[in-house]
């Protein structure tokens, strides 16, 4: 796509993949619109220390409100819909939290595109709809799982997003990421919650050890985000987004210590071990769709990534408390 001209919005663009998604789509020319939740602090998240600041228009709101998606949406020709609630261990306290804004609030996303002249809709999902992987690598076609209030809210948002493309025409594609990892990802999620305990202290304290993923560095789910909105040939389509490489979080922990000079203690701790029933044993993906439809392969190696990751965060530390445990 020629981006030259193209007003685009980014929902959820104060978050991880958000804000490196809005400084992209600004190199590449477009007219960009970052939704961002509303505070009264008035804070941007990770754009506040964009480059890309001055360069975006910033709008204010929140995707359960549908009155402030529908002003958001106005006017643009491509949306990337990333706002949501994202953490599984929080899910299972506050599952309510995760209907409205994940489902309510994708809802209001595909209201809005369906009442504007909207080119294209990127909708982004997750690898955790598949739940314990029955065959690897993960095909598009692979059995969808809620095993968490987390996974199963993204799973009805997925749904709606497919009712929509065909009850209505409104122009959709579902990209599914796979664990995307790098600079600016919070501790809730595991690569940080291990970097930040391996550069701070002597052990490292983690939930289950054994289960596998698929780790995706953020710069690769960012192309192939705008490799979608530009491929007419994926509309309607869901895209895992992945790198067909898994790793166990054990070994995953070990291999960071190396990378990091870290002597840290890797420990099981059951305050962080996910309820009997909901922990995801083994992602890995399939990603040939995406090299058929989106002309997309990662560039990014495990290693490379999280090299790249551990000097970040070894320069941004103050930003976490790797003592406690993030949800």
């Amino acid at each position: 796509m020629v981006w030259q001209g193209k007003r685009v919005l980014v929902t959820g663009a104060g978050g991880f993949i958000g804000s490196h998604l809005v400084e992209r789509l600004v190199c590449e020319g477009a007219s960009t619109r970052a939704m961002v939740r509303y505070t009264s602090h008035g804070l941007r998240g990770w754009l506040e220390e964009s480059p890309a600041k001055d360069a975006v228009e910033v709008v204010y709101g929140d995707v359960t409100d549908r009155d402030s998606v529908l002003k958001a949406v106005s006017g643009c020709h491509v949306v990337f819909h990333l706002a949501a609630m994202v953490s599984v261990p929080y899910s299972y306290q506050t599952p309510h939290l995760y209907i409205r804004t994940n489902i309510e609030g994708t809802l209001n996303v595909l209201l809005a595109a369906r009442e504007t002249n909207l080119e294209c809709l990127v909708h982004t999902s997750t690898s955790e709809v598949y739940g314990t992987a029955k065959y690897v690598p993960v095909d598009e076609n692979h059995p969808l799982q809620g095993q968490s209030p987390y996974s199963t809210s993204k799973i009805a948002a997925d749904k709606l997003v497919e009712a929509f493309q065909l009850s209505f025409g409104v122009p959709c594609i579902t990209v599914r990421p796979f664990n995307t990892y790098g600079p600016r990802q919070s501790a809730r999620a595991v690569i940080p919650t291990i970097i930040t305990q391996a550069l701070t202290g002597t052990e490292i304290k983690l939930g289950s050890l054994s289960p596998l993923r698929d780790f995706t560095y953020v710069e690769d789910t960012v192309d192939a985000f705008v490799r979608a909105a530009g491929s007419p040939a994926a509309l309607g389509a869901v895209v895992n987004l992945g790198t067909g490489r898994e790793i166990d979080i054990g070994s995953l922990a070990n291999l960071i210590c190396s990378i990091a000079g870290s002597r840290s203690k890797i420990l099981a701790d059951p305050e962080r071990v996910r309820p009997t029933g909901s922990e995801v044993e083994r992602l890995c993906a399939d990603n040939r769709k995406a090299q058929a439809l989106l002309s997309w392969t990662p560039a990014w190696s495990l290693e490379r990534g999280l090299t790249a990751s551990i000097e970040w965060t070894r320069s941004n530390l103050s930003k976490y408390r790797p003592n406690e445990y993030s949800v």
